[in-house]
């Protein structure tokens, strides 16, 4: 799935690329779309959301692409510190923008996904890596003129960072695409819960090669996602083999993003010129890097044929459609970040959880998914289940 990606995190994405993920002290573990990761911005004073996909990857994506990952609940705490009369003149100002942006987090970020699934399904469009392509070129133009006009403030893109951060972005295409290919075969509901055993590879990739303990209750969460993952295929009625197959691939892929970019993301630091790396200059970086490997892509899966061919590019409704797919990626990363200054992480996370609930719904009913009650109560049983596992992270991280 699309997003403004760095995961997304969605990410499992989500997410997809969820587009949020681990980095110590500097990520919270989607995709995303998703796949997206929580970055804690010192310059700024606030939490920010990276993007892996679209993010649903996140991610994107953004991505996610870390829909967003649950893998995004590490290291983001706020901290607000107000004082009483200040509160009390603010209260009604801050209530309110809290519960909207919260509404335009959970619209975006369920957006994104249904409108993916349908430019994959309902138009039948057979270029995901073009869709990818073109959202990532709509992320890369906002950006740069926001940046140009001097309204966000990103890092100059030098080839010391570029250097750094490759190996990333190619983890980083990788889960967008094979989030996108996923997506077109899977129904929404069941992407949602198959996402979740991205969190189970990063969860445990994290003991073996950072030595992070997690509570008795983080295991038990992932270990009745699992379960749910199992049965939800089981009982999948439109089980599609080469859809399992790419999503179990972007499990892997979105894994081995957040813990990539835990190990990398010192380095990138150190290798701007502010010693600091936020959100939207993430999201440019992954962007733009994206791009060369992405037109590679195209060239190499032979979607330039069928480009040429298909009737769908002459038609404006689709590319009006396409291009609200790019924007609406990168309006993850920016209602992500207007959420969690709002808010705090903890509600944030609980949100990010609770919005799959009403993403899968209208994944089924949007789209007339065939299901059963078996596979209904899995669907379910896998969302309540990262709605526990997401409870049992900021715990383990209170607790720490």
């Amino acid at each position: 799935m699309g997003t403004s990606r760095v995961l997304q995190l969605d990410m499992s994405a989500d997410s997809e690329a969820s587009p949020r993920r681990n980095v110590p002290g500097s990520v919270s573990s989607p995709l995303k779309n998703g796949e997206k990761g929580v970055f804690w911005n010192q310059n700024a004073g606030y939490t920010a959301l990276a993007s892996p996909v679209r993010r649903e990857v996140g991610n994107r994506s953004m991505t996610r692409s870390f829909c967003v990952d649950d893998n995004d609940l590490e290291d983001g705490k706020a901290s607000k510190e107000r004082g009483s009369s200040l509160q009390l003149l603010k209260l009604p100002t801050t209530q309110n923008q809290a519960l909207l942006s919260g509404l335009a987090y959970c619209v975006s970020s369920c957006s994104m996904i249904l409108v993916n699934k349908f430019v994959l399904s309902a138009y039948g469009f057979n270029a995901p890596i073009f869709l990818m392509l073109y959202q990532n070129i709509v992320s890369v133009t906002i950006v740069s003129t926001l940046s140009l006009s001097g309204a966000v403030p990103t890092e100059p893109l030098t080839w010391n960072l570029i250097k750094v951060w490759l190996p990333v972005n190619i983890i980083f295409v990788g889960m967008l695409i094979t989030s996108m290919f996923s997506l077109k075969y899977i129904n929404v509901a069941m992407l949602t819960i198959l996402k979740n055993v991205a969190n189970v590879l990063t969860a445990s990739g994290e003991t073996y090669f950072f030595k992070k303990q997690h509570g008795i209750q983080v295991w038990i969460a992932l270990m009745l996602m699992i379960i749910s993952a199992v049965a939800g295929g089981v009982t999948d009625l439109s089980f599609h083999a080469v859809g399992y197959t790419w999503q179990t691939l972007n499990c892997f892929l979105t894994a081995s993003y957040s813990l990539t970019l835990r190990h990398v993301m010192d380095s990138a630091k150190q290798a701007t010129k502010s010693g600091n790396l936020n959100e939207l200059s993430m999201v440019l970086l992954n962007n733009i890097l994206s791009l060369p490997l992405g037109i590679i892509l195209v060239l190499g899966f032979n979607e330039v044929g069928y480009l040429l061919e298909t009737s769908l590019l002459r038609m404006p409704e689709f590319w009006l459609v396409i291009t609200a797919s790019g924007v609406l990626g990168l309006g993850i990363s920016f209602t992500s970040m207007w959420f969690l200054h709002q808010t705090s992480a903890t509600t944030y996370s609980l949100v990010g959880s609770l919005n799959k609930i009403p993403l899968s719904v209208a994944g089924i009913v949007l789209f007339n998914v065939r299901t059963s009650m078996q596979n209904s109560l899995s669907i379910l049983f896998g969302l309540l289940a990262g709605v526990f596992f997401a409870r049992a992270k900021l715990r383990d991280n209170s607790v720490g």
